[in-house]
């Protein structure tokens, strides 16, 4: 390989590590900025479960050091969630260069719709499944049995739940995207729906807590968010389509400016 081959691959690495570098330092500012809170955001985050409770419940610490390292892993935690649209700006930044001027303009609108998605899922998470849930097992407790949550366990139960429901709103962009490329199309998918249906109820059983109730809470939002996938690619698919065949002169516009100034 020459020199000259080489210089555009180094080029590449040294801006995804400033791109890299960037998301890292703005978990950390979050991380900073937060870690002051790091008992009150894991009181909001217990809350769910505290308000189902009986009276004179409370949570627990197995551990000796949990008290501390519980809440500053959640505020680490909050801290990547908090620095999504960040993150997804640098991705951003880093692949706009090698793509054309119709796809930055269809592009820009799905990364920031990426950010929306995945705050909503762990919102509906949070106000919606985590009541419902915690409300069911705790109703369905044995007699006798008393109720004595450990907090490091509760905080990877939820962080799970967290993380499911936001990655599964996120089908709709991932569906648009299969399309775009070419994968699949709107009326393949349409006549996978069975499948997809079944495929729903079996990711929710793998990303959720082993229990029926959970699963049904993922899966059903997941289904219905496909077949949003399926409606919205139906029209961005074919937006694009009609932009590529007005503009078959658009060609590629590499820019020096590594901060996302491209030209028009």
């Amino acid at each position: 390989m020459s020199v000259d081959d080489t210089q555009p691959l180094i080029s590449h690495l040294i801006e995804l590590r400033k791109r890299i570098l960037n998301s890292l330092i703005t978990v950390l500012v979050v991380f900073l900025a937060l870690v002051y809170f790091s008992n009150d955001i894991y009181r909001l985050i217990a809350a769910p479960l505290m308000e189902q409770l009986p009276k004179g419940a409370n949570m627990i610490a197995t551990d000796v050091a949990s008290p501390f390292f519980t809440p500053i892993k959640l505020t680490i935690m909050v801290s990547i969630f908090v620095s999504v649209p960040m993150i997804l700006y640098q991705v951003w930044v880093f692949i706009a260069p090698a793509l054309y001027k119709h796809e930055r303009r269809l592009i820009m609108p799905l990364l920031f719709s990426s950010s929306v998605l995945f705050y909503l899922g762990m919102l509906f998470a949070y106000f919606v499944v985590f009541p419902i849930a915690f409300g069911f097992f705790i109703k369905t407790v044995p007699a006798g049995v008393v109720i004595s949550t450990d907090i490091s366990n509760y905080l990877s139960f939820v962080m799970a739940l967290f993380m499911a429901f936001g990655v599964s709103f996120e089908i709709p962009i991932a569906i648009i995207l299969l399309c775009w490329s070419g994968v699949v199309t709107p009326e393949s998918l349409k006549r996978k729906r069975p499948y997809i249906l079944v495929g729903a109820f079996v990711v929710g059983m793998l990303l959720t807590p082993p229990d029926v109730f959970s699963q049904t809470l993922l899966a059903v939002p997941m289904y219905l968010l496909f077949e949003l996938g399926v409606l919205l690619s139906q029209f961005y698919v074919g937006k694009l389509g009609r932009r590529k065949s007005t503009n078959p002169e658009d060609e590629l516009e590499l820019d020096s400016d590594t901060d996302g100034n491209f030209k028009k």
